[in-house]
């Protein structure tokens, strides 16, 4: 990051304390984790839950730390002698101010990324497509809250020309926060499906969420978003204004559309009307990716990247792990590994891709999936669905794991055989032993659930692959 003074950080934080007089000492760095921290760093301890960053300052300042924040009144006294304390009135809101001062300093091209589904892969998409003309710094892992996206922009080095900034959320809010924070130049919105629906009562309620990300963009920006989403209309927020709106799908009224889709078990093809004439990869299936490559391509296209560049540079797109990504069992079956995250409409997606993958007579599909997570009173209707997805004359066998997936199991009792359909509510060990005993080289199989099902310690024990 480009180094900030004390002096700087005091005019960023509003309500902030300094009794020191190193006023032109250099940060470095802003850390929260303690285990990461170097010399010339500025420790932020966050206080939650069961942890309370102030019990690790010992351990900031053996690791070199030279200024903290510091909660005025913590019953823990500050450190007096060895370390610079500026005192703040709460130590997240004053990492996000300093995080929002930091975006204003450096004054990258923002662009914001929030949906349902897709947000990670659209991200990394966008980042690579835009790598091309600019220097670009991107959101890590899963840091796309009220933490990580402070910390994705104080990350940022000094030179950083776009930054690509993931904002998730699960309540009302939180995307309006992350959004002032990062004042994005281009707002993403991937897809309003049925995540959070626990919280948020309806997929209109869960429009009116991501619609938040509106509330902190710059006076010129640029809405993307899915043309076919009639509640973006029905839910825009009242005397809200964008510069500019664009539509992204797959029929010839949107802005930026795709056709002639071609779907193969590693890759997807596919053309656009921003290149006609230049036929479009992507290595990884489904129709879905399509449209997150197509929100890529809009977003390089109002930042003047040539689309023939961005096309190729989607060809060169890796995945993060844990997301449509390809492993062998140790009993040589094709693992399909997908299990990080899911709703309705990314599970109903994935298995009706995979059940059209093009395989030979010798070779069997089969399925284990695991439960959708916070889909609130309408979940055993909505895990219930899932059989309308579930063709028995593709998918030979059904693996279904956790309480909620108990309702689809009884529907597909109808379908599907006792030896073609297994069920275990809880015990991961249960199901180990049956997919080992049952799964044979000749099998392709897709494995997709909500990350608190923890399907990924399946997915490590079949293939032996470190998944977490």
């Amino acid at each position: 990051m480009k180094a900030l003074t004390i002096a700087q950080i005091l005019e960023a934080v509003k309500r902030s304390e300094y009794q020191g007089d190193k006023l032109e000492l250099a940060v470095t760095q802003v850390e929260f984790d303690s285990r990461k921290i170097s010399n010339g760093t500025l420790f932020v301890p966050l206080t939650g839950g069961t942890t309370d960053g102030h019990s690790y300052i010992e351990a900031a300042i053996a690791k070199g730390a030279t200024v903290t924040f510091w909660e005025k009144g913590h019953e823990i006294e500050a450190p007096s002698d060895q370390i610079e304390v500026i005192y703040v009135e709460d130590t997240l809101q004053a990492f996000q101010e300093l995080a929002h001062f930091y975006r204003q300093l450096l004054n990258p091209t923002v662009i914001g990324i929030t949906g349902s589904n897709g947000k990670t892969t659209t991200k990394d998409m966008t980042a690579n497509v835009l790598t091309t003309r600019f220097r670009v710094h991107k959101t890590q892992g899963n840091y796309n809250n009220e933490i990580g996206v402070p910390y994705t922009i104080l990350e940022m080095p000094e030179d950083t020309e776009v930054l690509v900034c993931e904002m998730g959320m699960s309540g009302f809010g939180e995307i309006a926060e992350l959004s002032r924070i990062a004042e994005p130049d281009i707002a993403v919105i991937t897809l309003i499906g049925e995540s959070h629906l626990e919280h948020l009562g309806s997929r209109a309620g869960i429009a009116q969420a991501k619609l938040e990300i509106l509330e902190g963009v710059r006076e010129d920006a640029v809405l993307i978003y899915p043309h076919a989403e009639t509640l973006i209309n029905q839910e825009w927020p009242q005397g809200v204004e964008i510069a500019k709106r664009i539509g992204v799908g797959f029929t010839e009224d949107a802005d930026v559309y795709g056709y002639d889709l071609t779907e193969e078990q590693s890759r997807t093809y596919f053309r656009t009307n921003l290149e006609p004439d230049v036929l479009s990869m992507i290595p990884i299936m489904g129709a879905y990716n399509v449209s997150n490559a197509l929100i890529a391509l809009a977003v390089a296209e109002q930042l003047d990247v040539p689309t023939e560049q961005a096309i190729f540079q989607l060809a060169q797109f890796k995945l993060t792990a844990n997301r449509l990504e390809w492993l062998e069992t140790t009993q040589g079956a094709q693992l399909l590994n997908d299990a990080y995250n899911a709703s309705l409409t990314s599970m109903s997606s994935v298995i009706g891709t995979f059940s059209n993958l093009v395989i030979d007579e010798t070779q069997q599909r089969s399925l284990l999936i695991g439960d959708i997570r916070e889909l609130g009173p309408e979940s055993e209707a909505m895990h219930r669905s899932l059989k309308d997805v579930i063709d028995a004359s593709k998918i030979n066998k059904v693996y279904l794991f956790g309480e909620e997936m108990g309702a689809l199991y009884e529907e597909l009792q109808q379908t599907f055989s006792a030896d073609n359909l297994f069920y275990e509510a809880e015990d991961h060990q249960i199901m180990i032993n049956r997919l080992e005993n049952t799964l044979n080289d000749k099998d392709l199989i897709l494995v997709k659930s909500s990350f608190g099902t923890d399907l990924l310690s399946i997915v490590s024990a079949l293939t032996g692959v470190k998944t977490k």
